[in-house]
């Protein structure tokens, strides 16, 4: 059995200013961004709009009819929509990803002055109508605004550790390319999982499983990921093996 575990850091300190505290979390974060690549962050500030209840709120777009859901479409799965990057991408049966969501951008918190229609990372974000999810749009400016100021955080911690000024990667990130995705991955059908590529079953705990997610490296400079209590993530360490990601409440992975 593997003696490793992702490490979980307290960042509580790096919303305080210098201190003894704050320079031994930059540490850490160091070493697990040298080593994991990956790392659990806990002690968020309280009353961040980031926990289970927010998260909660923002998922009830997947509550909605295709109907509704159907004019969010990117553009590779709707042709007509002039929306390339941000908006909804649908489940597509056969693939080794069973996965579903919508990615959003500064737009949502920021409003129409951020959008630039020629970068698609800068595009407006096509959303539901009001009257179909009442309240909703407020909630994900809110949770929006919540990790970027973790992500913030993050940033000026990993730019001290590499000797630059902590605000060094501040100007690129400002109400402007962070993607706020809402994802979730359907369990297979039955009739799915016969006919599957083998590549989709793995050996995991003694027990055969499929996967809903192929290994991937997030495209990004920082990602912060809420599991919402769904077990199943696992990161790849520098030496190749794979370690179990186990959900924890307030905790950003």
């Amino acid at each position: 059995m593997s003696q490793l575990t992702i490490p979980v850091i307290d960042v509580a300190a790096l919303f305080a200013g210098p201190c003894a505290a704050r320079g031994r979390a930059d540490e850490a974060i160091m070493r697990a961004a040298t080593t994991f690549g990956f790392f659990g962050a806990a002690g968020l500030p309280e009353g961040l709009p980031v926990g289970a209840a927010a998260r909660a709120e923002i998922l009830r777009i997947f509550e909605l009819p295709a109907d509704v859901l159907r004019p969010l479409w990117r553009q590779k799965f709707a042709p007509t929509h002039p929306n390339v990057y941000r908006g909804w991408f649908p489940l597509q049966p056969g693939h080794l990803t069973s996965k579903e969501g919508i990615d959003m951008g500064a737009d949502v918190a920021y409003g129409a002055a951020v959008v630039r229609a020629e970068d698609p990372l800068r595009e407006a974000t096509p959303l539901p109508p009001e009257e179909a999810l009442p309240g909703w749009r407020a909630s994900v400016a809110r949770y929006y605004r919540g990790m970027e100021r973790i992500g913030r955080a993050l940033m000026r911690s990993l730019a001290r550790g590499l000797g630059l000024d902590e605000c060094f990667f501040d100007p690129v990130f400002e109400r402007g390319l962070s993607t706020l995705r809402v994802i979730r991955y359907p369990i297979r059908s039955d009739l799915e999982l016969a006919g599957a590529n083998p590549g989709l079953w793995v050996a995991h705990a003694g027990e055969r499983r499929h996967i809903t997610g192929t290994p991937h490296v997030d495209t990004g400079f920082l990602t912060l990921l809420a599991q919402d209590g769904v077990p199943g993530l696992q990161a790849c360490h520098l030496d190749g093996e794979w370690l179990d990601v186990p959900p924890a409440d307030d905790v950003l992975r």
